[in-house]
């Protein structure tokens, strides 16, 4: 039940969603390129990454200085199910600034 709950709670968050749409859409992303393509500050986004996290949806993997988020795989049905709602939401996405293989992440 508290997992169940836990995925809930963290669908219940504009900024989440968005979070979820991004990453569903454009694959693996590093924390910098999700700072960057948002326009959102790090501690702010690190702090949604966790929730996403701890709610079943996301994974993280660390190369070198570096995480980068992707969607977790395989995902439980109501997790899917929830993904699949979430593209038909009208969510106007910020265009995708590749900063980590461009400048290099500063983060």
């Amino acid at each position: 039940m508290e997992i169940f709950l836990k995925t809930v709670s963290a669908l219940n968050d504009e900024t989440r969603v968005l979070l979820l749409r991004f990453i569903d859409q454009h694959g693996e992303c590093c924390v910098c390129d999700l700072q960057n393509s948002l326009d959102m500050i790090q501690s702010r986004l690190s702090r949604h990454l966790k929730i996403l996290k701890d709610a079943g949806f996301l994974k993280v993997e660390r190369k070198g200085t570096w995480a980068y988020y992707s969607i977790r795989s395989p995902l439980d049905r109501f997790r899917l199910e929830a993904l699949d709602e979430i593209k038909y939401l009208d969510i106007e996405l910020p265009k995708f600034i590749k900063t980590s293989q461009k400048e290099g992440c500063k983060i």
